[in-house]
């Protein structure tokens, strides 16, 4: 476990995620080499990873109690990636060892030169399977559990772990970070999405990203809100609101309404900033409201890794949800955490503590 100070307290909501275990070998390199060439790493590190694995690290290491449901392989590999998330606080007592299975792993090669990062990923095997949750284990792995987090890499088992969640009243979270066979069941179930940047026109086929944004809360009525993450310039968030409106009131056009909110946002401030629109009728019943966050700003000489900070973004708004933050200064707190993970090599290696002074405006650290 972690430092007292940064235990969880007991009673708490929990956080379950489902997903894929994954071990990253992380090199830096002064450039990124080219064919046939050999060149001297600057540095390396091995660690876990995976978006389920750094997300709930993430939950775990602000206070909150986290807890995963994957299958590790019985190797070496799977023995430290579960160790380590112990270690960090995660409860990994729904760990399902497979004993002639092969863990994930992944090489992540970053150029120091135009801070990027190429990955490269090998599946492990056996899958997760429904087979596995037997209706036993799904009660006790939600007992107390208030978000399931889920992405889709094991869909026919999140599936069924969420439609148990949905009978239980239980929120849900969906990274949707590309199609995936199976992801719209899952998305039906979801209460708040956070999307990759093209996703949401992606799937939804809409020629703009508000009006993907649109689309999906239309063709989605559970959902609550959706965020579109763009990297080092924010992201942008769609809340359906239940406030009522004039029924006169002409629909608001959703791109006319982001292009005047981003007019309006202070795109300079180093420190994110989050604007946020008037609720406004959108289309037929929807109502909401569009709210556009900045990025940290990180000096050069800082900038390390952009690799799991948008897992660490994710676990932010886990813990946001789970201790009932106001939407603006959830998205905030959002973006400081995935800033701090950018500070160090690779997706676990800088997520923050509870008692970070980066953190203190938000939880009194």
């Amino acid at each position: 476990m972690s430092s007292c100070s940064d235990e969880a307290i007991p009673g708490q909501p929990i956080v379950l995620g489902c997903g894929q275990l994954c071990l990253d070998y992380l090199v830096t390199v002064p450039s990124f080499p080219i064919p046939d060439q050999k060149i001297r790493s600057t540095s390396f590190k091995v660690q876990g990873g995976g978006n389920t694995g750094n997300s709930l690290t993430c939950v775990a290491r602000l206070g909150l109690p986290s807890r995963i449901l994957a299958k590790v392989a019985d190797d070496s590999h799977g023995r430290f990636m579960v160790e380590e998330l112990e270690s960090s606080g995660v409860d990994t007592s729904f760990c399902m060892n497979a004993k002639d299975g092969a863990s994930h792993f992944n090489y992540a090669i970053v150029d120091n030169q135009t801070n990027t990062r190429t990955c490269i990923f090998t599946p492990g095997y056996p899958p997760l399977l429904p087979d596995d949750l037997t209706e036993s284990l799904l009660l006790d792995v939600l007992d107390g559990v208030r978000v399931l987090y889920v992405n889709g890499r094991s869909r026919e088992a999140e599936l069924l772990l969420a439609q148990k969640a949905h009978s239980k009243n239980i929120s849900i979270l969906i990274n949707a970070e590309k199609k995936r066979a199976g992801l719209d069941e899952l998305l039906d179930l979801a209460d708040y999405a956070i999307c990759s940047t093209n996703f949401p026109q992606v799937w939804t086929e809409s020629p703009s990203s508000p009006s993907a944004l649109l689309s999906m809360l239309i063709r989605l009525p559970k959902l609550k809100f959706v965020i579109m993450t763009l990297g080092e310039h924010g992201c942008v968030m769609l809340e359906r609101c239940s406030s009522e409106v004039s029924g006169s009131e002409e629909e608001t056009d959703i791109d006319e309404l982001h292009e005047s909110l981003k007019q309006s946002t202070d795109f300079t401030s180093v420190l994110p900033v989050c604007n946020s629109s008037l609720v406004t009728k959108l289309a037929g019943n929807v109502t909401g409201r569009l709210v556009i966050v900045t990025a940290e700003k990180i000096l050069p000489s800082e900038l390390i890794d952009t690799t799991g900070a948008g897992d660490a973004f994710t676990g932010a708004l886990l813990y946001g949800l789970c201790t009932n933050m106001a939407t603006e200064e959830m998205l905030t707190f959002a973006s400081r955490v995935a800033a701090c993970c950018c500070r160090g090599l690779g997706a676990r290696t800088t997520l923050p503590f509870r008692t970070d002074p980066n953190l203190a405006t938000f939880l009194g650290a």
